[in-house]
């Protein structure tokens, strides 16, 4: 394949979702929002009770899972090895309640960095995937 094909083919691949966020800046624009919406918003106090008081060890953690996640470098993985999901969440208690806790700080911090309305909504459903799969209580 030429150079020029694979520029051209590199130009008409539709950006995937990392880059849509803004790639490393704007990911880490979203984890800062989102962790400082749950230290400091009273409607995310259940979920900020299940963090230690340093939030920057969980933040890059998410940070590392969303980036691979989001069709971005797999740092998660490079660091991990897996990018399971439910061990790491299994010592917690995680409802419903808990679920939707994520879920608005999330949102919030969509909206607060100014993802426009668009691409939240293409967000929606996939995050609450994420926020639902590590539930394990009703």
């Amino acid at each position: 394949m030429s150079a020029s094909s694979e520029l051209r083919q590199e130009a008409e691949r539709p950006a995937s979702p990392y880059e849509l966020l803004g790639g490393e800046t704007g990911l880490r624009r979203l984890i800062d929002a989102f962790y400082r919406i749950m230290d400091e918003d009273p409607e995310a106090a259940g979920i900020r009770a299940m963090h230690a008081a340093d939030l920057s060890p969980i933040s890059q953690s998410l940070f590392e899972w969303l980036s691979g996640w989001l069709g971005g470098p797999p740092l998660y993985i490079m660091r991990k090895g897996t990018p399971c999901l439910t061990g790491p969440h299994k010592a917690f208690a995680i409802g419903p309640a808990e679920r939707d806790q994520w879920l608005y700080c999330m949102r919030r911090a969509l909206d607060e960095i100014g993802i426009d309305a668009n691409l939240q909504r293409m967000f929606e459903e996939p995050f609450f995937r994420i926020a639902d799969m590590v539930r394990n209580r009703e």
